[in-house]
């Protein structure tokens, strides 16, 4: 499949990195006038228009395509969603605009503990029907690879009813899909005042059966103020890992609660949300393997303070951007906004924006090898916009989708 005048090819990464740090993460490969070319679901190889080499495969009779400037950029990786859920929670929305926080509509029952209500009523059949329309929409928003969650169930008959909604969405979808067990999402009702006997059920009985079925890549924890603690999150980590799931952690939405320290401590390969995050945060996540992950969708709905992600860039660290797509705290898994936000609301320019929510959030996926790059040999997840001059109109015109087709392991889907 060859792509030609496309206006502007950009996302290329030619030195083999598998994230972007610091200063790196300005940096982009960008070609005006360019050609691509796919060989089965792999990207062949790229460059001007005005080259032997585009002369070459032209010749070679390959399926020409058009692109007309046309921007072609990699697809997005969303690397934290909640996206397999029963129930909407506009009424919850509504408390939120009347003054409720977060943890309060949590402690009466509100949040979390809603929709795992709605998914315990709700069948794996119905549940993977409203999944499924969701992964269309945002895949024609431009995501190619996604995480989906667990942890709407807190009882080991739901939580298991997630996962294997999961796995259908993998062996169905043409999105690349990453599965994370979360049973330690809230703590049910019925625990309150002893956490613990929750927690050795997650531990006990919950990451067995996950294990036995392989139904999870990842394991991880709320651990925040109000949720599940530092002891509590060792421990279920601990426990997932000796079953080959490897960590990643909700941390630091509330307060600080030393969530990051745990995360860096067991190798998780992400910590998620940060909107609450000081220098002792920080220079723990600095030379590890370790990607903060920052959730613009969260931050903007809650009104939260945003994380210092200009700063965390200042101070050598990478930056991942996804959308925490979920019922009650960001309804919206539009990668296309978060792209937006990252250079309005954090102040990272397009090219740091752009590898924030591609690159840096395919490797907090464990998928950068094969993703999140304009690279030889990669699989070709990439968007084709509509005519558009370069990069930057994609986060500057924000408020309409503007993608024109997506490619998925180098075909067209949409």
């Amino acid at each position: 499949m060859l792509l030609v005048n496309i206006k502007e090819l950009v996302g290329i990464e030619e030195k083999g990195l598998l994230m972007k740090k610091g200063a790196e993460m300005s940096e982009t490969g960008r070609i005006k006038d360019a050609f691509l070319i796919t060989r089965g679901k792999k990207i062949l190889d790229y460059g001007p228009m005005d080259s032997d080499a585009y002369r070459k495969y032209l010749a070679e009779n390959h399926r020409v395509y058009d692109m007309k400037g046309c921007v072609v950029m990699p697809a997005f990786c969303d690397s934290h969603t909640h996206l397999v859920y029963a129930n909407s929670r506009e009424l919850e929305f509504v408390d939120k605009i009347r003054g409720l926080s977060y943890e309060e509509i949590a402690k009466r029952g509100g949040g979390i503990l809603n929709s795992a209500k709605a998914t315990a009523a709700a069948s794996e059949d119905e549940l993977y029907d409203m999944a499924e329309k969701r992964l269309d929409e945002v895949m024609r928003m431009g995501t190619g690879a996604i995480e989906i969650k667990s942890g709407y169930g807190l009882s080991t008959e739901s939580e298991l009813k997630l996962l294997r909604v999961i796995r259908r969405l993998k062996e169905t979808s043409p999105l690349t899909i990453k599965s994370n067990f979360l049973g330690a999402h809230g703590i049910p009702m019925e625990y309150r005042g002893h956490q613990q006997d929750y927690v050795d059920l997650v531990i006990n009985e919950m990451i067995p059966l996950v294990a036995a079925e392989d139904l999870a890549d990842f394991i991880d924890v709320f651990c925040d103020q109000g949720f599940f603690t530092c002891d509590d999150t060792e421990r279920i980590l601990m426990a997932g890992i000796k079953y080959g799931m490897r960590p990643k952690i909700h941390a630091n939405e509330m307060a600080i609660s030393g969530g990051v320290q745990v995360g860096v401590k067991y190798g998780a390969i992400s910590v998620d949300h940060l909107e609450q995050i000081g220098q002792a945060e920080i220079d723990c996540l600095k030379d590890t393997e370790t990607m903060p992950t920052v959730l613009p969708g969260c931050a903007f709905f809650l009104n939260l303070p945003l994380s210092p992600a200009r700063e965390m860039i200042r101070q050598g660290l990478p930056v991942a951007m996804a959308s925490d797509f979920n019922p009650g705290t960001s309804p919206s898994g539009n990668m296309q906004l978060i792209l937006s936000m990252a250079c309005i609301r954090y102040r990272l320019t397009p090219e740091e924006a752009l590898n924030a929510t591609t690159l840096n959030t395919a490797y907090a996926m464990g998928v950068s090898d094969e993703l999140g790059s304009i690279t030889k040999g990669k699989i070709a997840n990439l968007i084709v916009t509509e005519p558009m001059t370069q990069l930057e109109y994609m986060p500057y015109f924000y408020g309409t989708n503007k993608v024109a087709k997506m490619i998925l392991n180098g075909k067209f889907v949409s």
